[in-house]
């Protein structure tokens, strides 16, 4: 069942917006996932920086052991693996500030029970083997360091302030490992209360960053609160991160724009060839039915003519017999003329084709034609030949050259209106040979002319048949100027006649 090529073009649409849409869908799931990730790799660079921060401050107060005494914290599991152990020694040998450091030392280290005690033992108490089990549950673990982190932070925080300006340092650090080095603000802020709890006010406490960052109303901000109370948080300003998403996604983008390019060619390329085939298996139709009716014609005409000389006595008669032998020997030429022009095609497309060039002199050669054309012709013909010089010669294909002459000559004639009027004209420049044929009939529209040398084209004249043709000839031409090496033009227009132009 052959498949219309509307139905076609409408499958090739439904699949190309199909893939668009699917490539579409894909790439915007990417996006997001990528975006979730980058903003889980913020917050996560938030923690991190802050947990190195509380680090280098403890290990400052380990620095000062040999003038103050010694402060150690630690946190985790006992030999038994269900208890949390938390441990605060601070000694100083001024005894000026041992009660009131001890006292801090203990609400630190309450603090610290305070922030892991109940959520591990409420975890460790859901399972049957404790840690192992703790383990797996990703999310457990991760809220039991985040709340081991603000223990401690509540903890560090009663001997030694935040310090901004390094924690920016830090978060920085850890941003352009997840490349992420963008313009930031880092902000310290205080959110509280009054004595009774009726009026909440926030306080920034701290600004590090880019100085010469300003943020734009269209910036976000990722909060990190870093005590057990949520009174303190770390504020990150930065712009949307969309940007960033796309460019790392250019190499994707770019591949899935090729592939859409690429698929959306070749669905043209399709399209368009099977456009093509369908034109030209219609001018294959046309030509079949054409050139049925040019081959029956001058049979038909030479079997009457032979009928009525053997049939009706009319080959007694000296002058009878004289016109329908005539008639027959011109019918016969005909049919040879239309025999030979379809087998030149033939033979052109074969690889065995080859010419046979020779040194021919174009008036010699373009005279007996002019001749024959305004014998045959069925209306007055005045053919004008012009060469310079008179000698001009080329090197070509004599048969194959004069049938170029020969159809250009008779299209100009069959396309002349009432009287055919041409001007043939051969000169030479430089080492060029341009060859023109001009006449002053009908003309070509112009958005005609690019298709006349196509394979059985011929130029729609409505509902006018008297011009017989089969849409060879100038594709014949042309094949034939090129194969000599050469191109042929043609300019033209309606009702003032067209110029065929030869340059070798």
């Amino acid at each position: 069942m052959k498949l219309p090529l509307k139905h076609i073009v409408i499958l090739v649409i439904c699949s190309l917006t199909g893939i668009f849409v699917y490539q579409a869908y894909w790439l915007t799931g990417l996006y997001r996932t990528m975006k979730q990730e980058m903003e889980s790799n913020i917050r996560d660079a938030m923690r991190t920086s802050d947990f190195n921060e509380i680090v280098l401050r403890v290990n400052e107060l380990q620095k000062d052991n040999v003038e103050h005494g010694s402060v150690t914290v630690s946190a985790g599991y006992g030999a038994d693996g269900n208890s949390l152990v938390t441990s605060q020694t601070i000694s100083y040998t001024d005894s000026t500030y041992q009660d009131t450091l001890h006292s801090r030392t203990e609400t630190m280290v309450d603090t610290i029970k305070t922030a892991t005690g109940d959520d591990v033992a409420e975890a460790v108490a859901s399972s049957e083997s404790g840690l192992d089990v703790l383990l797996k549950k990703q999310d457990s673990l991760k809220d039991l360091l985040v709340s081991i982190q603000q223990g401690i932070h509540s903890g560090v925080d009663t001997y030694i302030d935040v310090n901004l300006q390094r924690y920016d340092s830090l978060l920085t650090t850890v941003l352009k490992e997840h490349n992420l080095s963008v313009p930031h603000r880092t902000l310290l802020i205080y959110t509280g209360s009054d004595a009774d709890s009726t009026v909440t006010f926030t306080d920034t406490l701290g600004i590090a960053g880019d100085s010469s960052y300003i943020p734009s109303p269209k910036a976000i901000r990722y909060d990190y609160e870093f005590n057990r109370h949520r009174s303190q948080r770390y504020q990150l300003i930065i712009e949307p991160i969309g940007a960033i998403i796309w460019k790392q996604m250019t190499g994707i983008l770019t591949t899935s724009f090729v592939i859409l390019l690429i698929l959306g060619f070749s669905f043209w390329f399709l399209i368009r060839t099977l456009l093509k085939q369908k034109t030209l298996d219609e001018m294959k139709s046309d030509f079949t039915n054409n050139i049925t009716h040019e081959l029956k014609t001058p049979i038909a005409v030479a079997y009457a003519a032979n009928d009525a000389l053997l049939n009706f006595n009319q080959a007694e008669e000296k002058s009878k017999r004289d016109q329908y032998l005539r008639i027959s020997q011109e019918q016969l030429q005909r049919l040879s003329g239309l025999v030979e022009q379809i087998l030149s095609m033939s033979m052109e497309r074969r690889k065995t084709f080859r010419l046979h060039p020779e040194e021919v002199e174009l008036k010699g050669l373009i005279t007996p034609l002019v001749e024959q054309h305004q014998l045959k012709a069925d209306k007055p013909v005045n053919i004008q030949l012009e060469t310079e010089p008179e000698t001009l010669t080329i090197v070509a294909d004599r048969t194959h050259f004069s049938n170029i002459i020969s159809n250009l000559i008779d299209n100009a004639v069959k396309y002349s209106k009432e009287q055919a009027e041409l001007t043939i004209s051969c000169r030479q420049t430089g080492e060029t040979v341009i060859i023109s044929v001009a006449d002053r009939g009908i003309g070509i529209p112009l958005d005609k002319q690019k298709h006349i040398f196509d394979k059985f084209y011929r130029v729609p004249t409505g509902n006018l048949h008297n011009i017989k043709g089969y849409g060879l000839g100038l594709f014949y031409v042309k094949s034939m100027v090129e194969k000599h090496g050469g191109t042929i033009t043609v300019k033209s227009e309606p009702g003032k006649g067209s110029t065929f132009t030869i340059t070798l």
